[in-house]
């Protein structure tokens, strides 16, 4: 069972095109991670696509290419007009695009994938931009980011496949903020969710860098689940772990992460404090479940949670995460 009121429909509608998607759409808890210092809500968009949930939902919410007309792209070099400059677009993506180094992605954007998309061997490259939309796309052997997102804000990462990449699966850094990335497949793949670059950016990070990971299956895959910087609150909650050979979650430089509701199954270190060179954050976890599983390490308190949201129980995330996470 899962903690709501209001339950709505899951699913995700573009541009007239619905995705049928399995998963929890918005609903309200209450829960945070420290005792809330008022009734402060930041503005929601009213158009906010069904699904969304997590911060990508406040500062303004994100709506990516809205209702505009869509178009379909087959190459790389297509791609990268299609999803170029400011203007609403909504991009889909048919086939498998192949290609090299990375695709820079305007403001304004929803990019979709159709059954079966594929980008191999390049990433997309959220950079200063906001309001953009990436679902629904198996990316692989990339040979830097498979998504990068800098200096970006309103951005939401949901329902795609990452495997066999050089670099990370997503990362997101210097500034960025307002983002969710959820219902996401990692797999046959090291580095996969970076938050925050370097220990040396807090000047450019702190007060940003503010993301909601949830419902993400990472399978037997080895690091950054997410590896944080800064961030506060960062909300980690109803996501798979499975068999995850180096670490879960790590709070560093003092971020502070929300771990709750996750799934942990054969997973030795499920979340820790301080990441190499980099000194611990805070971690607060609760109601989470371990099959065969190291216990994690806490400590310290985190900002709250400003925003509604549903919470599945733990002892179903498994089930519910490996039947509808990942590209369709």
């Amino acid at each position: 069972m899962r903690r709501r009121i209001n339950r709505k429909a899951a699913g995700v509608i573009v541009a007239g095109m619905t995705l049928a998607l399995s998963g929890a759409a918005a609903g309200v808890s209450t829960a945070s991670a420290a005792p809330a210092t008022g009734n402060h809500t930041p503005a929601k968009s009213a158009a906010a696509p069904a699904g969304l949930v997590g911060w990508a939902t406040q500062g303004g919410g994100t709506t990516g290419g809205g209702s505009t007309p869509p178009v379909t792209v087959t190459t790389s070099s297509a791609l990268a007009s299609a999803v170029s400059g400011t203007n609403a677009a909504v991009v889909r993506v048919s086939g498998t695009i192949s290609c090299s180094g990375m695709i820079r992605v305007g403001s304004n954007k929803t990019i979709v994938g159709n059954s079966g998309a594929t980008i191999d061997g390049c990433g997309l490259n959220i950079s200063r931009a906001s309001n953009v939309i990436v679902q629904n796309l198996t990316f692989r052997d990339w040979n830097d980011d498979a998504i990068n997102v800098q200096y970006s804000t309103r951005v939401w990462i949901d329902h795609n496949t990452f495997s066999n990449g050089n670099d990370g699966a997503v990362d997101i850094k210097r500034a960025s903020d307002y983002i969710t990335v959820s219902w996401n497949k990692v797999y046959d793949h090291d580095k996969s969710m970076l938050l925050g670059h370097s220990d040396g950016n807090g000047g450019e990070d702190i007060g940003h860098l503010r993301v909601t990971y949830h419902h993400n299956w990472f399978d037997g895959s080895t690091q950054r689940h997410p590896r944080v910087r800064f961030g506060n609150p960062v909300h980690v909650y109803n996501n798979y772990y499975g068999g995850v050979t180096g670490y879960g979650v790590a709070s560093t430089e003092n971020a502070g992460v929300l771990v709750e509701g996750n799934y942990f199954e054969n997973t030795e270190d499920p979340y820790h404090l301080g990441e190499g060179d980099s000194g611990p954050g805070t971690l607060v976890a609760r109601n989470n479940h371990f099959v065969n599983s190291g216990t994690g390490q806490t400590g310290g308190s985190v900002a709250s949670i400003p925003y509604s949201y549903t919470l599945d129980a733990a002892s179903s995330v498994k089930s519910i995460v490996t039947a509808g996470a990942g590209a369709h």
